[in-house]
């Protein structure tokens, strides 16, 4: 039985994934039906490497790592401080991350769990206001209570220091690079701070300077944005790990912007501590792993719940000859 991860390293992708690889062959055979057609079109194929991300920048970053002879662990740590950058709305410092790492050698899949966690003075009545209803959902988002324990920084060095060959420091060059230099704000980074404009994202003091013009428009698409406070984030995680994140300023600073009101009314009070930051642990967990005719599809075991819910899908498909259905409503169904 043949072991396929369901996915190989999970980075908070939203969007359709680009790939950097090494240059492949040439096709030698075009298939004969367009459903055959269409998949060998839209397949990429490397000999030897591929790196897949949301954004291009990623993607290359990733290429390069691999090019240069790192370990799939050490692009997953450079591409994720990219797409923090160039993708805030989907992924970065300040949430979590689910990883799957196969090992080819020892043929060992292993996965990290560095999911966001509560801070420990949460109690049942954590989301009920004063009057002891629930509060409404942008009053709670727009709260410090709607902020987790972050895990991606401690996740991606427990990775790292189990599959990594280069260097922890030099995987945040070109991130930290981009930063200063500079980025081109794409069409959906631009889509998403309109769709915020009015939920928060504005009235917030940091956001509100970042990711608007000085008229208080969102950044249009094309405009060329830069984050020296990120890249001076950056260099201190490269210096000192995971450690340096969730402790000294990284972490007070945190704290304050955890604790800032945004917008008028009477925010709920984080509980959000130092002691909550310095003390998360990222985990490694065994995956879940589920037989499908030929395979064992294997994905992330709780506190994700996508490995399961795949397995669930996969068990229900495996009573029908796919196969024999063909390409149309009833297999689609």
């Amino acid at each position: 039985m043949r072991l396929v991860p369901s996915l190989a390293v999970l980075l908070l992708a939203a969007a359709p994934a680009l790939a950097q690889q090494a240059p492949a062959p040439a096709d030698t055979a075009q298939p004969e039906d367009t459903h055959a057609r269409r998949a060998a079109a839209n397949r990429a194929v490397a000999p030897r490497f591929m790196a897949v991300a949301a954004h291009p920048e990623a993607a290359a970053v990733g290429r390069d790592v691999l090019a240069a002879g790192g370990s799939a662990a050490d692009a997953a740590v450079a591409m994720q401080m990219v797409l923090g950058l160039v993708e805030p709305q989907s992924s970065g410092l300040g949430g979590g991350i689910f990883l799957l790492h196969w090992d080819a050698a020892s043929g060992t899949l292993s996965s990290h769990d560095g999911r966001e966690t509560a801070p420990a003075a949460a109690t049942p009545e954590y989301w009920l206001g004063a009057d002891g209803k629930p509060v409404g959902f942008f009053d709670a988002v727009l709260s410090g209570r709607s902020v987790g324990v972050p895990g991606t920084v401690a996740a991606l060095a427990q990775l790292h220091e189990a599959h990594g060959s280069a260097q922890w420091s030099a995987l945040f060059a070109p991130a930290i690079a981009l930063a200063e230099t500079g980025f081109p704000v794409s069409a959906r980074l631009s889509a998403s701070i309109a769709g915020a404009a009015e939920k928060g994202l504005r009235a917030a003091p940091e956001a509100g300077r970042y990711f608007f013009t000085e008229a208080g428009d969102p950044l249009p698409e094309g405009h060329r944005l830069t984050n020296f406070a990120y890249a001076d984030t950056l260099r201190l995680i490269a210096r000192g790990g995971p450690k340096a994140f969730h402790e000294g300023p990284a972490a007070l600073g945190m704290l304050d912007a955890v604790a800032a009101p945004i917008g008028p009314g009477a925010p709920l009070q984080p509980l959000l501590s130092e002691a909550d930051l310095a003390g998360y642990e990222a985990k490694t967990r065994p995956p879940v792993c589920v037989e499908y005719r030929a395979h064992a599809i294997c994905g992330m075991g709780p506190p994700s719940s996508g490995g399961l819910t795949v397995g669930q899908i996969l068990g229900l498909l495996s009573h029908f000859d796919l196969a024999a259905l063909g390409d149309g409503p009833r297999a689609w169904h």
